[in-house]
C-alpha cells in the first residue's frame, strides 16, 4: 500500500501557526497528506498535538544573533529533515526560509515551498540595522535558492516584484497565493454591539503596523469633538525589532487616548463591536485582520501600501490613506464615523469581495494544487 505524501511545515512560533496557518495544515491533512510540524512551543503545543499532526519542538529563535546558536538551529533542522524525509518542506516567513532552505540542501530535500508572509522589518524600516539585514537576506536567500525544485510563494504581487527586481528569486519559480483565506462561516456580519462608536486596530503591537499613527489619529479626532472609543487588540512581540513596549502601551491607556485589550481569541465578537476597522501598516503580505473585518461587513481604513491595497479598494470597501500620515488617517476615520450609510455600503461590498476572492476554500485549493505540481514534477523526474 502506497504511503501518503509527507509535508513538513516549518514556522518559528506556535502561536503564529495557531492564529494563521492551522486551517491550511488541516486542509492539507484532509486532502490525504501526512502533516509534520516543526516550531518553537510556547503556548499551543497540546492544542496542536490534539489536531492529529506529528509535532517536533525546535529551538529556532526569530531574534537570536548568537552564531553558535544559529548553527545549532540549522543542524537541528538538517537532522530532522534527514530522519523524517518529507516529500515537501513548507517554510513560512524569512528566517525559516533561510535556515530551512540551507537545511533542505544539506539533507537532500529537493521540493521546497518558501512562503513570504510579508517582507517585514527589513523592508519597512529605514534605519541602518534594517538595511544591513536586507543586504544579508539578499545574499543568504540567493545562496539558499539555488537548490532543487524550490518555489517562492508571495501573498501579493508587489512583494514578488520586489524580490525579482533584487534578483533574490527567479521569476519562473514564484507564485502569488493570497495567504490562507478567511473562514467566511466563522467571520460573518453581525449587528454592532457597542453603544458608542468604536474604532479598532487589531495587530501585533509593532511600530511598523502604524500603531503610533493610530494613537495620534485618536488624539486628533478627540480634539474635533467626535466621540468614539479607540481600541488596540493584539499581543506584544518582544522578538520583533519594531516591538512597542508594555510600558508604552500602559502610558497610552493612562492618558485615556486608547484602550489596549491584549490578545483575544474571540475576534468575531471583537469585530462585531467595531464601527470602523483600521490598519495603518507600513507594508503587509496580506493583512488577515482586514480580510476578517471585511468578512464581518466592516468598513476599513488602511494605508496605501503593498498588501493593504490588495484588500482595500478605495471607496469600494474602504478608504486608503497615505503612509505615516496621522492627519489623513484621522480625516478618513472621522468621515466614516459621521456617515453611517457609507459605513454600511462599504461593509456590504467588503463582505462580497472576501466571499468571492478570499474564502479559505478557494485560497487553500491553490496551495493544494502547488503540492501536486511539485509531486508530479518529481514523478516525471523534473
Amino acid at each position: 500500500m502506497k504511503s501518503s505524501p509527507r509535508i513538513l511545515f516549518l514556522v518559528t512560533e506556535d502561536w503564529y501557526f495557531w492564529m494563521h496557518w492551522l486551517n491550511l495544515a488541516r486542509t492539507t491533512r484532509d486532502a490525504g497528506f501526512e502533516v509534520l510540524l516543526a516550531m518553537r512551543i510556547q503556548e499551543h503545543g497540546q492544542q496542536i498535538s490534539h489536531q492529529g499532526f506529528k509535532l517536533f519542538p525546535i529551538g529556532l529563535l526569530r531574534r537570536s544573533l548568537n552564531p553558535i546558536r544559529e548553527l545549532l538551529a540549522v543542524w537541528e533542522l538538517v537532522r530532522l529533515y534527514r530522519s523524517e524525509k518529507p516529500d515537501i518542506v513548507y517554510h513560512i516567513a524569512v528566517k525559516p526560509i533561510l535556515y530551512g532552505s540551507i537545511a533542505a540542501r544539506l539533507a537532500g530535500i529537493r521540493r521546497v515551498i518558501n512562503v513570504f508572509a510579508g517582507l517585514g522589518y527589513a523592508y519597512t524600516s529605514k534605519n541602518v540595522n534594517a538595511r544591513l539585514l536586507r543586504l544579508f537576506l539578499r545574499v543568504g536567500l540567493r545562496a539558499a535558492w539555488a537548490h532543487g525544485r524550490s518555489i517562492a510563494v508571495f501573498q501579493n504581487e508587489e512583494d514578488r516584484a520586489q524580490l525579482i527586481r533584487d534578483r533574490t528569486v527567479v521569476e519562473s519559480r514564484t507564485r502569488v497565493i493570497p495567504g490562507t483565506g478567511v473562514d467566511i462561516e466563522r467571520f460573518q456580519p453581525a449587528p454592532t454591539k457597542a453603544q458608542e462608536p468604536m474604532v479598532l486596530l487589531a495587530c501585533r503591537m509593532l511600530w511598523d503596523k502604524g500603531v503610533g499613527e493610530f494613537v495620534e489619529a485618536a488624539r486628533l479626532i478627540r480634539q474635533l469633538g467626535v466621540k468614539a472609543r479607540f481600541v488596540l487588540v493584539g499581543r506584544c512581540d518582544d522578538d520583533n525589532p519594531a516591538s512597542i513596549g508594555f510600558l508604552q502601551l500602559q502610558r497610552w491607556q493612562k492618558e485615556g487616548v486608547v484602550e489596549w485589550w491584549g490578545h483575544r481569541d474571540d475576534m468575531p465578537t471583537v469585530f462585531s463591536m467595531a464601527s470602523v476597522v483600521v490598519l495603518p501598516s507600513y507594508r503587509e503580505g496580506l493583512p488577515v485582520s482586514l480580510l476578517e473585518a471585511a468578512a464581518c461587513g466592516k468598513p476599513i481604513v488602511a494605508t496605501d501600501v503593498p498588501g493593504c491595497r490588495d484588500v482595500v479598494r478605495h471607496r469600494v470597501n474602504g478608504l486608503l490613506v497615505p503612509l505615516r500620515d496621522a492627519s489623513a488617517l484621522a480625516d478618513s476615520i472621522a468621515t466614516l464615523l459621521e456617515n453611517e450609510e457609507l459605513r454600511v455600503d462599504l461593509g456590504r461590498r467588503g463582505r462580497e469581495i472576501v466571499v468571492k476572492e478570499f474564502s479559505a476554500a478557494a485560497v487553500t485549493a491553490q496551495t493544494l494544487a502547488l503540492y501536486r505540481e511539485l509531486l508530479c514534477g518529481a514523478a516525471q523526474g523534473l
